[in-house]
């Protein structure tokens, strides 16, 4: 017990230092892409700003890099000391020396989707918000709320603001929609109701559409036109109602099986967040499965040589498992893969192959 708790300390400490290096790198790099983005004019202190906002989000997206590294440093350490030799010769198999930073990294992930993630979903959110308002843009389009889809439209002289009990996978086909129509003082002039509207290229198709005048009328409803089908001019594309749903890292984990049922009750499948979901549910796997990637090529004595050799291997490994994780994670959102297949597999299979390579190269 005291060998593991000293060789999880020694983790721990490799982790920290690991980490301290990569934020001294990532916030000038950070700041300097910030002061690109929002322009000079701005000054300095919305530029920090942002880059400390960012900083959570861009650390923990690097995690199982951070647990690779830590495992190269640690285990380095241990074979230049020969304490790596002292604890082979006192029985103890590769397995058991590698168990508790495995074990480690495995709590450490838990911790970090339990409390980091919604400290990154808060603090994304938030980049959002202030780039766009020191931008002067637009800081949302879309909305999904138990009421149904709210979406928003509109030029300089005019906002449109649109609901719509339910709609397809895209959000270009509204079913039970409602249009309200504002001036530039945004007093509203125009109520429209449609059984369906359709988005087509700069423009909604409404059919069964009625419309009420509001401004200036004194009996709306003694106004009120019928229109078997209306055009409806539209600034909306389908790319920026899909992209306005934002990030899926923008949603704590404890509110994502919400938002995804919320989702799905609007007619949208929502899989790019069911995919996050999942993924994030399965870190603590592959920050286990980093330890034990970097455990197989850096367990022995640095007499053996080609030490530059083995930590590139181990890098390059490490490396080749995330993309074929994010690569899976693409085939999941669009529908290709099963959700839960493309999220817990590539952690799996890494940890699989990880064991049998330790076992053969460590215990013949």
């Amino acid at each position: 017990m005291i060998l593991h708790l000293y060789i999880a300390r020694r983790f721990l400490r490799a982790l920290g230092i690991v980490t301290a290096v990569f934020v001294a790198i990532l916030l000038p790099i950070d700041m300097a892409e910030q002061l690109r983005t929002i322009g000079p004019d701005q000054g300095l202190g919305p530029v920090a700003e942002l880059a400390l906002l960012n900083l959570p989000g861009a650390l923990y997206e690097m995690i199982p890099l951070f647990v690779l590294l830590a495992t190269l440093l640690l285990f380095l350490g241990l074979a230049r000391t020969s304490e790596l030799v002292v604890i082979r010769a006192s029985g103890r198999s590769a397995l058991r020396a590698a168990a508790s930073p495995v074990l480690v990294a495995f709590l450490f992930g838990a911790l970090a989707v339990a409390v980091l993630n919604p400290i990154v979903a808060t603090t994304e959110a938030q980049v959002d918000l202030r780039t766009a308002r020191y931008l002067g843009a637009e800081e949302r389009t879309v909305s999904v709320t138990s009421e149904g889809l709210w979406l928003r439209q509109g030029t300089p002289t005019e906002q449109t603001v649109i609901r719509a009990g339910a709609t397809n996978s895209d959000g270009t086909h509204l079913f039970d929609a409602s249009f309200f129509q504002f001036d530039a003082e945004g007093r509203i002039v125009t109520r429209l109701t449609a059984r369906q509207a359709l988005l087509v290229d700069g423009a909604w198709e409404l059919s069964g559409a009625r419309r009420w005048p509001l401004a200036g009328a004194g009996n709306p409803e003694a106004a009120v036109e019928a229109f078997e089908t209306l055009t409806l001019p539209s600034t909306l594309t389908r790319e920026q109602i899909r992209d306005s749903f934002g990030k899926p890292e923008t949603v704590p984990i404890y509110e994502l099986p919400g938002f995804i049922a919320q989702l799905n009750q609007a007619g949208f499948a929502g899989l790019q967040h069911r995919v996050w979901l999942q993924s994030e549910l399965s870190s603590p796997l592959m920050l286990a499965a980093m330890v034990l990637i970097g455990a197989v090529f850096t367990m022995r004595h640095t007499r053996f040589g080609k030490t530059g050799v083995m930590v590139l291997a181990a890098i390059l490994l490490g490396f080749g498992v995330f993309f074929i994780r994010s690569f899976a994670q693409v085939l999941g959102e669009t529908g290709q893969l099963p959700v839960a297949l493309v999220a817990w597999t590539p952690p799996v299979a890494a940890i699989l192959m990880a064991v049998g390579l330790l076992l053969h190269t460590e215990d013949g």
